[in-house]
């Protein structure tokens, strides 16, 4: 009896383990990230902060929901990260082309402390508004675990587009058509 006492517990858990298998599979509901849904030609509704944040540099205070009505570029930045160094000239040019149509770029900083990322706004001279993210919610929220990474928003506050690298000006131009595109529509 001993003898198939073990090879019967082996099958039982092989059994197991393929209808856990199988469940798994069959409830796998669709993914819905941001990038998914965008893939799909869906766009989400950009989350926001549920409480405003701090704006760098000054007492003021801000969340994502006071750009509504604009294409918004929301980029996810830190001073110690030396991609966000190399894409912050496109990102202000940007911000000279949007603030002339009704649009902004909005930095949002990611494991950085205010004075480092203040000497990174002024050592590029970034002319567009910048919040501080200390606790990591809002940025969680868009599935960031790494920077930098850019969002666009169209006035409607629908994610149009992602990059979740560096912003070429190529891919930003094409990026805030397809938004203002989409508000138009």
């Amino acid at each position: 009896m001993r003898r198939y006492l073990m090879p019967s517990i082996a099958v039982a858990v092989a059994v197991a383990l393929l209808a856990l298998l199988a469940y798994g599979i069959n409830n796998q509901g669709e993914n819905l990230s941001i990038d998914s849904q965008i893939a799909h030609g869906h766009d989400p509704v950009a989350p926001s902060a549920h409480d405003a944040l701090d704006m760098l540099g000054s007492s003021g205070k801000a969340d994502l929901a006071d750009f509504r009505g604009q294409v918004v570029v929301m980029n996810i930045f830190a001073s110690w990260c030396t991609d966000c160094v190399g894409e912050s000239p496109v990102l202000e040019q940007a911000q000279q082309m949007l603030k002339g149509h009704g649009g902004t770029v909005l930095g949002v900083t990611y494991l950085d402390n205010s004075i480092d990322a203040r000497q990174f706004v002024t050592a590029h001279h970034l002319t567009y508004p910048v919040i501080e993210d200390v606790n990591g919610n809002l940025v969680r929220s868009y599935g960031t675990d790494a920077v930098p990474e850019t969002f666009v928003i169209d006035r409607a506050g629908r994610v149009a587009a992602a990059m979740r690298s560096v912003v070429s000006s190529q891919w930003l131009a094409q990026a805030i058509s397809r938004a203002e595109k989409q508000s138009s529509a």
